[in-house]
């Protein structure tokens, strides 16, 4: 059967229409079935898993089939977006997942000073299952924070110094591991996601800023904020 393009679109409001208004007009007409869980990208702010408290994984499911899925996403994600911290609720399973990165390519972002100055050390990629955080330095060190979550913009968040972090990694092995300065406060901020808590909830409100707002400015507003990269 042969589709009419003509006869299922009026002659007089298709001679208005470009191809490409054609083509997106007929594409609307097919429904697409919606993305499930775990995602390959990483949800925003508004989405509810956010706010859900992530559950445990019992220790006889982590090597599971579907447990072993929901890593591979994980790092697929992580990856793509190019992250230093993910969890497993940013990509719409609210489970206590999470995982860290801070390479010398990330590194290349920050000044000598700066890396002095916010004790910056790489770490290579760490997965951690049930993470528990304990804090061993509670001295609190402000220093701005963007989320993927909250994609484009940043604010300052005040953090403790120095944690540790117990867990399982991949393997369903213990491990155990303390994270000072910048390193210490990914690992607050992932760990804040797996208890429904956004960084936007404790952040200096005044210091709330678009990451991009000079460029908004110099090209009169005309900025597209992408969600995928």
């Amino acid at each position: 059967m042969k589709f009419n393009l003509h006869s299922a679109i009026p002659l007089t409001l298709f001679r208005k229409l470009s191809f490409g208004k054609v083509k997106s007009w007929y594409c609307g007409l097919v429904k697409r079935t919606p993305p499930i869980p775990p995602y390959s990208h990483i949800i925003q702010a508004g989405d509810p898993t956010l706010r859900v408290v992530s559950e445990h994984i019992p220790i006889n499911l982590v090597q599971s089939p579907e447990v072993k899925f929901l890593m591979q996403r994980l790092k697929t994600a992580f990856c793509r977006y190019d992250c230093v911290g993910l969890s497993a609720c940013q990509i719409g399973i609210p489970l206590r997942v999470i995982i860290v990165e801070f390479n010398k390519n990330h590194s290349k972002n920050y000044s000598s000073d700066e890396i002095k100055h916010r004790e910056i050390e790489l770490l290579p990629q760490t997965i951690v299952i049930n993470p528990e955080l304990k804090v061993l330095d509670y001295t609190k060190i402000i220093h701005s924070e963007g989320c993927e979550s909250v994609r484009g913009f940043i604010a300052d968040v005040s953090r403790y110094r120095k944690v540790e972090i117990k867990g399982l990694n991949e393997n369903g092995e213990q491990i155990s591991l303390n994270a000072n300065g910048w390193l210490a406060r990914i690992f607050q901020h992932e760990l804040d996601h797996l208890n429904g808590k956004l960084y936007t909830d404790i952040m200096d409100r005044k210091t709330f800023s678009c990451s991009c707002w000079q460029v908004v400015n110099e090209r009169g507003g005309k900025v597209e904020l992408p969600f995928s990269p």
